[in-house]
This record gives C-alpha cells, structure tokens and sequence, in this order.
C-alpha cells in the first residue's frame, strides 16, 4: 500500500502572501492544525498551530534576557521578530517541508511521522502538491485492513506448531522458542516456558494468535523460581 492509496486529496492550502489573518481563518474554518503555503502548484512551507503561539499581539512572543540574548546570534534573533511580527503566511511558514512521492510505502510513511514527531507529511507527483498523508490516514488504512485468509493447508495442529517456531526463531526477544514449550491441540496453542519479561510475555502471544489456523491460546508461561540467600 502505498501513498497514493490512502491521502486525502482535497487539501486546504494558502498563498505566501496570504494574511495572517486569513491563514488562522482558515484553521479555524477547516478545522486543521495545520495548513501548507503553495505557490504555483508547489508547496513551499508549513504553518501550523505551533507556529502561531509566540505572536506579539497576545503579548507571548520571547522575552529575551541580556545575557540569553547576547548567547543568541543576530540571525536567529531577527528571525524570531519576523516569525512573532510577520503580518504573512512568508513570513511564518517553516521551511523546508518534509515530503514524500504517490508511490512511497507506508511503512516509509510511517517511520517518518514517528522519526520526525510529526503528524503529517504532503505527498507530491512532480514537485506538485497532490496529497496529504496524516496519523488519522494511517490508523484509517489499519481498521480497513482485512486479516489474511487462513489457508486450509495450515489448519494441522503439526503445521501450526511449525509456523510459530519459524516466526519466533526470526526475533532476539524469543530466548526459548522450542518443540517442547509450544503445544497444539485441535487449533489450540499452549505456550509454556519461561520469559523475562511481561513484554516478552505479550509478543508471545500476539505471534501465537497471528499465527494462520489458530483458534485460540492458553499462557502457561511464568518467571524463573528465585532463591533467597540468607
């Protein structure tokens, strides 16, 4: 699946010259966190609610200390007056924006929302906004999402045992995955053995009830017996 499968296509934007004004306008009325500024067709940068919060007509714009201010350079000092006195989306925006094409996975897509800590990312075709690409996609994408259809030729309790041992052999985390701790009856999975941890614990079980034909599982698993030296 990739970006073109799953982003909204009508994206809100505005213009580099747009007011202010009419940029906040437009979250409000749209309802967005967050809106892009385009020109031409392209987009150029990124205004989002954050980018609005230290402004001087509300009196939260950066109060420098002496010795803050003198730590700061020139530069970045005038560009915190023009992003807290900008009267224009150019003046506000942040740049660059991150982007990604119609045809990027979204497991691409997902790692650099999470890398980023971020909640969006625009999708492109030719240098040319066409999408967006949001956390509420992705989460949209996964309860659309069908389970894979269990293949009859899995259903043998012998072919299940096999399968989960070939998926826990692949993971660092499954110190014990043997013949002797996995037991299946009838499409049911016991696991016995002992973890670690109650997360280790947990990945245990999600691979047992992924795994194709299984009907259900039983955790025997417990902790190493300790022993108390007097």
């Amino acid at each position: 699946m990739n970006a073109s499968d799953i982003m909204t296509t009508e994206v809100v934007s505005v213009g580099p010259d747009t007011p202010l004004s009419d940029v906040i306008k437009t979250l409000l009325d749209n309802r967005i966190s967050a809106v892009p500024v385009v020109e031409g067709g392209t987009i150029i940068g990124i205004i989002s609610e954050g980018d609005l919060l230290r402004r001087t007509e509300i009196g939260t714009e950066h109060k420098w200390s002496r010795w803050l201010e003198l730590a700061t350079s020139s530069d970045d000092l005038a560009a915190d007056y023009v992003k807290t006195h900008g009267r224009s989306a150019r003046d506000v925006m942040i740049q660059p924006v991150i982007t990604v094409r119609v045809d990027t996975p979204i497991t691409e897509i997902a790692d650099l929302l999470e890398s980023r800590m971020i909640k969006r990312v625009f999708v492109v075709r030719d240098g040319q906004l066409v999408g967006i690409v949001s956390r509420a996609n992705l989460i949209q994408a996964v309860a659309s999402s069908k389970t894979p259809a269990i293949e009859s030729s899995l259903t043998n309790d012998r072919q299940i045992r096999d399968t989960l041992l070939n998926e826990l052999r692949r993971y660092r985390w499954a110190a014990w995955p043997t013949e002797a701790n996995i037991i299946v009856n009838n499409g049911e999975v016991h696991l016995w053995g002992r973890i670690r941890s109650e997360e280790e614990r947990k990945a245990m079980l999600v691979a047992a009830r992924n795994t194709p034909g299984v009907c259900g599982v039983e955790d025997h698993m417990e902790y190493p017996q300790s022993y108390l030296v007097f």
